[in-house]
């Protein structure tokens, strides 16, 4: 399938459900819709970091330091988190991500509920060619590094200094 065709929820500005939509037209008319993002980290506490590829629907060639994707349908935020986390990391039988915060994401005719995980992955990543087109495991440190030289997605850095803050008031 298309990923434009891939039918979504459209919700609220209190992430109820109003209606559905074709990602392609929740995407053009910016329509409120649900995601992802799952901070995966591997047995040694790096963070898997990457580019994504130049064919992607919004924010292509990219970089990113979430896992991550639109929740469809019916779909719960846990189901979509693990679907996603697995698909993106090329693996299968990851635990189950942890759920952490949700928040409304807002930016450039883009909007979406974002729900933010966390998941250790001590399992041999092998991203998908068609969401992947570079990939790393770095430290908080290498990351940190990294925020200022290159073009990562507006979202993912939101949800970043999220996770941060949530963090520190953790």
């Amino acid at each position: 399938m298309n990923p434009s065709d891939e039918i979504l929820d459209i919700v609220d500005e209190n992430d109820v459900v109003v209606g559905r939509a074709p990602r392609g037209e929740a995407t053009a008319r910016g329509l409120t819709h649900r995601c992802v993002f799952i901070e995966a980290r591997d047995a040694d506490g790096r963070i898997f970091v990457h580019r994504r590829t130049a064919t992607k629907l919004v924010f292509p060639s990219h970089y990113d330091m979430f896992v991550g994707g639109v929740v469809g349908a019916g779909e719960s935020y846990d189901e979509a988190a693990l679907r996603e986390a697995e698909e993106e990391l090329g693996v299968t039988g990851l635990p189950r991500p942890e759920p952490l915060f949700k928040f409304l994401y807002e930016g450039g005719g883009h909007s979406w509920w974002s729900y933010v995980y966390r998941v250790r992955c001590v399992l041999p990543v092998e991203p998908q060619v068609e969401e992947v087109a570079w990939h790393a495991f770095l430290t908080d440190e290498e990351l940190e590094q990294r925020l200022g030289d290159r073009q990562w997605v507006p979202d993912g850095m939101e949800g970043y200094r999220r996770l941060q803050a949530f963090r520190a008031s953790s």
